[in-house]
């Protein structure tokens, strides 16, 4: 009998209408046995040992929650958004809600480990992508119970309101993820009136709006969208964090190229040692007693850690002294610039003298790139407001402040080197 079967087996007969007590939302219902069946799926259960911020928690102690809290406080938003819609009058069947919860819940399920911290450093492949690819395999494992869910997802269904609450504008994913970022971190700044939003959705047109009344909730929920990114998702000490991961993995993989022997689990030494791309999970091989994709749903935070660990004490002393940084939290300092920062030989010389390193070493040292915030784009999708006469109105135009501020587009560049330095 396979793991899955086994799965199954024991699930058959429990009592699949749970409730759950999030610190965030309270209680959550699980109205659903599909839902239930999905959350205890060891695929999804992976979410437990990913953590929602990433590196986040070494500036905000208190954000360590995941992304299987992220999922279930979706999920608990998109049953009231169905209640609501329901309520005034538009027609979602049975089928219908719980194909969009499946949706919801299973919108995260490709993140690499921390989240967004290591997209496209393992693999070159979107976590949107392997979503949808682990969702195909769920979906197999469900006897096709997915197929809507799945429809939903890509925007392939016939109602296109109900992927705009997966994903949109005002979608449940945005919806939970700032009220429950904000309560880890402890910026108030992220605190929106989610309740008040959600009972202010309507539909027009197939289009997902939002009444008129609702106006100023939607703009303090776009201004503390924006507020959000720049103390919490963009703050620069978080910034220096992730690229010094960054290229600790950068390292290690390039070791493993060149046949050192490193320390790493099963499935992060599938991934050290190749360079898998979009292709290759579409082929899905088989590795050893995997697949590409069973290898990857099993990488998780504790991969990662457990290496980085080890690795302070590995003989080359490019790994060994970025892993002691990293784990002792001596991060990098940082430098914001509007303006693209040139490269600096001076620097690397300074890298190269200070640790004892060649010029090549000294590199993974010196990490540069740029962060852009946007908190409206509404060239991809307008934030439509409906007024009581039947009219609606783009959000930009409803509203009575300007709101060019949260359209722009604004970009910043940086520049992280070792402290030790003290040279800038």
């Amino acid at each position: 009998m396979t793991p899955e079967q086994f799965y199954f087996v024991a699930q058959h007969q429990v009592n699949k209408k749970k409730i759950i007590n999030d610190p965030v939302l309270g209680f959550i219902n699980l109205q659903s046995e599909l839902i239930y069946d999905i959350i205890e799926h060891p695929v999804f259960q992976r979410l437990r040992r990913i953590k929602q911020l990433g590196l986040s928690y070494l500036v905000f102690p208190g954000a360590n929650h995941t992304r299987f809290e992220h999922a279930l406080g979706a999920v608990h938003l998109m049953r009231q958004a169905i209640s609501v819609l329901r309520m005034k009058g538009h027609e979602i069947t049975d089928e219908e809600a719980d194909s969009v919860t499946a949706a919801i819940l299973l919108h995260d399920i490709g993140h690499a480990p921390f989240s967004h911290v290591l997209e496209n450093t393992l693999v070159d492949i979107s976590h949107e992508k392997i979503s949808l690819m682990l969702m195909n395999q769920l979906n197999g494992d469900f006897g096709g119970k997915l197929d809507m869910a799945i429809a939903i997802f890509t925007n392939q269904y016939k109602k296109q309101f109900l992927h705009q609450l997966v994903s949109g504008q005002l979608d449940m994913d945005r919806l939970d993820y700032l009220n429950r970022d904000s309560f880890f971190t402890g910026v108030a700044e992220g605190t929106i009136g989610v309740e008040r939003i959600i009972k202010m959705l309507n539909v027009w047109k197939d289009q997902l709006v939002v009444e008129e009344k609702g106006i100023y909730s939607i703009e303090k929920f776009l201004i503390s969208r924006r507020l959000m990114y720049w103390q919490v998702y963009l703050h620069k000490t978080v910034v220096s964090a992730e690229n010094l991961l960054v290229n600790i993995l950068k390292r290690a993989r390039d070791l493993s190229f060149e046949g050192t022997n490193l320390y790493a689990t099963p499935a992060l030494n599938i991934f050290l040692r190749n360079n898998f791309n979009e292709n290759d999970f579409s082929e899905n091989p088989v590795l050893g007693n995997n697949s590409l994709l069973d290898w990857y749903s099993q990488l998780d935070d504790n991969d990662i850690s457990i290496a980085v660990k080890i690795w302070q004490s590995h003989a080359d002393k490019v790994l060994s002294t970025l892993s002691k940084h990293l784990i002792n939290r001596k991060l990098f300092r940082i430098q914001l610039s509007n303006t693209p920062i040139q490269e600096d030989d001076y620097l690397l010389k300074a890298v190269s003298n200070q640790f004892y390193l060649t010029s090549d070493e000294a590199r993974y040292f010196i990490m540069k790139g740029e962060i852009t915030n946007n908190a409206y784009n509404k060239h991809s999708e307008k934030i439509l407001v409906l007024d009581k006469s039947g009219k609606t109105k783009e959000m930009q135009q409803a509203s009575d402040i300007n709101l060019s501020a949260l359209t722009k587009t604004v970009k910043k560049y940086y520049l992280c080197f070792p402290k030790e330095l003290d040279i800038y």
